[in-house]
């Protein structure tokens, strides 16, 4: 590729700060919400007014769908509160920032299209859709997914874990309010300083510390139980599940270092391309709770809060580039948990808050 080393520039704060109220969180970026900071994110979306329709309802849909854009909208949500969809955007815009991690991109030529599950496909854990649950950890859970994929990336498919969100929900202190909202630039920097252990989904009993919050059924009528409100967050249990092969210190991974990517799309393709998978923060809009297939871009609906993803590839669809992303609201939510974004334009802010690390060994 010709890539020389790329460059760090220094954060924009010279730490990440403790958010043990929500008062410390108002001071820090000037607005409060119940739930979770929200942050307005000026885009190039083709939002236009219209009377405000339920977030889940049919009428929504069918505007979307008649309005005949670059993705279409279906049913992902059924007989959920509102205040429980909210709970799941639980990421705190525009927090504190990481060091700038720049690659040289002249003269490099990438793809038209990657997927980084095809480019790596020995490490099944860039193919998972995990499910967060009743819980606002979305900024834990983007983490621990690329993580988990950069581990096995870097060591050539010999460490192949599921990184537990659990772990880092539920233990790092510095990196907001829990299950009510967190920073995804402290989540990577917990990884550096701590470290985290591994850990599966809720009931897999997979690695150290597997989820504990239940998944629960917001898409459709199945096995799962009801989805009921916000979970409170569960406690820091440092120490393995009974059975488990390792102690909880010798099971942790480690990060070398963490940082945040710049916002050109240049920059992140290049970081995509050369290490895996990166976590990507932006604003959820009420309409894309619909989204079923194709490039999602903001059509309709009010801010519903931050929320925190993976973003494993990229692409054209019919003339639109997208970023490919991997969501935590189970393969019920979607396309089988993968939705398509518009690439090139921040569109909700998707380049804004790109962060990322490299493992120790």
């Amino acid at each position: 590729m010709g890539v020389t080393a790329p460059e760090e520039r220094p954060a924009t704060t010279l730490s990440l700060v403790t958010l043990k109220t929500f008062e410390d969180a108002r001071k820090l970026s000037g607005q409060m919400h119940p739930f979770f900071l929200l942050c307005i994110a000026v885009t190039g979306s083709i939002a236009w007014a219209h009377p405000h329709l339920s977030p889940i309802s049919s009428e929504l849909v069918s505007l979307i769908n008649k309005a005949n854009t670059t993705w279409t909208a279906g049913h992902n949500f059924h007989k959920v509160d509102i205040s429980y969809v909210r709970g799941l955007c639980g990421t705190i815009l525009n927090g504190p920032k990481l060091p700038e991690r720049v690659h040289n991109i002249k003269g490099i030529n990438l793809p038209d299209s990657f997927d980084s599950r095809q480019q790596w496909p020995n490490c099944p854990t860039i193919q998972q859709i995990r499910d967060q649950g009743s819980c606002g950890s979305c900024w834990a859970f983007g983490a621990a997914e690329a993580i988990s994929d950069r581990l096995c990336i870097q060591s050539g498919g010999h460490v192949s874990v599921e990184i537990s969100a659990e772990d880092l929900l539920t233990c790092c202190d510095d990196c907001g309010m829990g299950c009510f909202g967190g920073y995804t630039s402290a989540a990577w920097e917990f990884w550096t300083k701590a470290g985290l252990v591994t850990g599966g989904l809720y009931n897999s009993n997979i690695g150290c510390r597997p989820y504990t919050i239940a998944s629960c059924e917001h898409h459709i009528n199945g096995t799962r139980p009801p989805c009921q409100g916000e979970t409170e967050t569960p406690k820091c249990v440092q120490q393995c599940t009974d059975g488990y092969s390792l102690s909880y210190p010798k099971d942790k991974h480690f990060g070398r270092r963490s940082y945040s990517i710049p916002s050109q799309q240049e920059q992140i393709m290049t970081e995509l391309y050369k290490n895996g998978p990166v976590e990507a923060s932006f604003s959820v809009y009420e309409d894309f709770l619909q989204y079923k297939s194709g490039v999602y871009q903001h059509v309709t609906g009010e801010m519903l809060g931050g929320h925190a993803i993976k973003l494993l590839g990229w692409g054209e669809e019919n003339g639109t580039p997208y970023w490919l992303a991997a969501n935590s609201w189970n393969n019920d939510w979607g396309d089988k948990g993968f939705f398509k974004i518009r690439r090139g334009n921040d569109e909700c802010g998707i380049e804004s808050e790109v962060v990322a690390g490299i493992p120790l060994n």
